[in-house]
């Protein structure tokens, strides 16, 4: 009864306002409510009911000022931080993971069958309710014409709630779909990801699931260069002040710098999330805990591979924009394993344990002598090949880096070293062998970043070991 008394009194506040009217007094009522929501469950600690929290995501989805979208944006993430829809219990040290769902509680998604009717009836675009399939193309779609337009003039208020909206449900989708990824490892029970936000969108066949994702690649390097391009201009005074002058909406500009890269961290989170589903799908698939109800769909990975391999121009941004250093190296490996698994059995130099071009190890043994890497670059442009070992390195290092973190073993380090050693002089090697298979080649911005990190760190471990 508490919290039906809390919600009436609280969405009075609203009472007054429609989702087309925007007029000075109905925003402030909107700001009022927020405040009264973030009072009442955050600084109070009463559960907000669904209603509420629906209330909220309707002013995010409608809101006409940068104050709206953004205060709501923020109440969200603080609700769905302190009150989350599925979560994992407390438990001993012995005991699996207990996942816990709140049947009853609110989600920005419309995927279950009672709500299909509804679904069909709004046609998928609702303009402030919780958004289904078609919604959250529909809102993909806007995306990419603001990663396609690319210049500040273009700027508007509707841009920069699309994006928010777009980390809001990236957000969610996160909260529900790392609990039960983690029981799904502890107690293969593929029900638990089955019934996952991420899986239950990607599953509908009201959209095409490639298409989607290849938008989303496209999208996430546009606003990369979006972001890199305002990022220059506020770095020029003088250009800077000419543009936004003319467009007239600094703050909006600023903004857009802000959320354009916080866009593309959200979609790279998107990505990383659906490629650990389809590893968990994999597995149930080999234990065949999947049916025919869940589908055949192409893992990330392969379409990823597919739009790297044959837009070449799309390679290098989004190798720069995508910077998860696990699944960076995965994809820059399983790149080279196309042309490179057949090679890397020929070019061992040593009788050690066999490499293999699914390594970083055995990826630069292809590159260990001159036949062998005429070979490749036959196949893959020089250029390519110096993008993806130096972008290889960089995920390299990073991932060395947390797992010297992790390690307290002296004689482990002291493995890692020389491994790391051993890396640096084969990357110099490889760029060396690239040279002389092309005397023109010149060595790109990023193949001399990585030459020279190489180079210091043989300087550094030679001569900490000397």
């Amino acid at each position: 009864m508490k919290r039906a008394g809390i919600e009436e009194n609280l969405l009075a506040i609203l009472d007054s306002t429609s989702d087309s009217k925007h007029t000075p007094d109905a925003n402030d009522d909107r700001l009022a409510y927020l405040e009264a929501v973030r009072s009442a469950c955050i600084v109070n600690e009463n559960p907000p009911t669904s209603k509420m929290r629906e209330a909220v995501f309707q002013i995010l989805r409608v809101g006409k000022s940068l104050e709206l979208i953004t205060e709501s944006f923020r109440l969200l993430n603080e609700l769905d931080k302190r009150f989350p829809r599925v979560y994992l219990s407390e438990k001993e040290a012995s005991e699996s993971s207990h996942l816990v769902v709140v049947e009853e509680g609110w989600s920005p998604f419309l995927f279950n069958l009672e709500n299909a009717s509804r679904e069909r009836g709004a046609g998928g675009r609702s303009i402030s309710g919780p958004l289904d399939s078609l919604g959250f193309l529909q809102l993909m779609q806007e995306l990419a014409e603001v990663a396609n337009e690319g210049n500040l003039q273009a700027l508007e208020i509707k841009s920069l709630r699309n994006m928010l909206l777009f980390q809001y449900l990236v957000n969610a989708l996160e909260g529900d779909f790392l609990p039960r990824n983690r029981v799904y490892e502890e107690t293969m029970n593929w029900t638990h990801l089955r019934e996952s936000l991420l899986n239950m969108l990607l599953s509908t066949r009201r959209i095409n699931y490639k298409g989607l994702m290849k938008d989303c690649l496209s999208i996430m390097c546009g606003l990369f260069d979006v972001s890199a391009g305002i990022s220059e201009d506020l770095e020029s005074p003088d250009n800077a002040a000419s543009k936004l002058s003319h467009n007239g909406n600094t703050a909006s500009a600023l903004a857009l710098f802000e959320l354009g890269n916080n866009a593309c961290i959200a979609l790279q989170k998107l990505l990383i999330m659906i490629m650990d589903l389809d590893m968990s799908r994999k597995k149930a698939d080999m234990q065949g805990s999947t049916t025919r109800a869940d589908g055949v769909r192409t893992p990330l990975m392969e379409i990823i591979l597919d739009e790297l391999t044959y837009d070449i121009d799309m390679l290098s941004p989004f190798l720069k924009v995508f910077n998860e250093p696990k699944w960076k190296l995965e994809i820059i490996l399983q790149y080279f394993s196309k042309y490179t698994t057949r090679l890397s059995t020929r070019t061992r130099r040593s009788n050690g344990p066999t490499e293999d071009a699914t390594t970083f190890s055995g990826v630069l043994n292809c590159f260990s002598n001159i036949t062998s890497t005429r070979s490749i670059t036959k196949k893959i442009k020089s250029d390519v090949v110096q993008v993806l070992l130096a972008h290889a390195f960089q995920a390299h290092l990073s991932s060395s880096s947390q797992q010297d973190a992790d390690s307290i073993s002296a004689s482990k380090d002291e493995g890692r070293s020389s491994s790391l050693v051993e890396i640096c002089e084969n990357i110099i090697s490889a760029f060396s062998n690239l040279r002389r298979t092309d005397a023109k080649m010149e060595i790109l911005p990023i193949g001399k970043e990585a030459l020279f990190t190489a180079a210091t760190i043989l300087s550094t471990e030679t001569g900490a070991h000397v």
